[in-house]
């Protein structure tokens, strides 16, 4: 069984920061792509940004040069390091991971909120 648990996010203002984790665990092996999504009230899940195995990323046109997006592959975590946040990014942050050739898993999920 996997398990992902997200972690650090909260409130913060205006052109603040955040740094959210998700750290994997159980019965992994091999984590290919990690991604997070993010989905705001009243809006469709959306892709916010993916890395590859090589480290590779992809990230949606909304939080280029805000966002970034990296991995540990010795602890098994994700993150994603926010900054310059907007009231527009107040959402519940995902974290999913590819394992393996099909295997995909979903986290918690972990609320975000930009607001003064």
């Amino acid at each position: 069984q996997v398990q992902l648990v997200e972690s650090g996010g909260g409130l913060v203002q205006p052109g603040g920061s955040l740094r959210l984790s998700c750290a994997v665990s159980g019965s992994i092996f091999r984590i290919n792509t990690m991604t997070w999504y993010r989905q705001a009230p009243g809006k469709q899940r959306e892709l916010v940004g993916s890395i590859t195995r090589g480290n590779s990323t992809d990230y949606a046109d909304s939080v280029k040069g805000r966002f970034t997006v990296s991995r540990d592959n010795a602890k098994n975590t994700v993150y994603l390091q926010m900054n310059s946040l907007e009231p527009e990014d107040t959402a519940i942050y995902y974290c999913n991971v590819l394992i393996g050739m099909a295997a995909t898993y979903w986290g918690q999920g972990i609320q975000v909120t930009v607001s003064s």
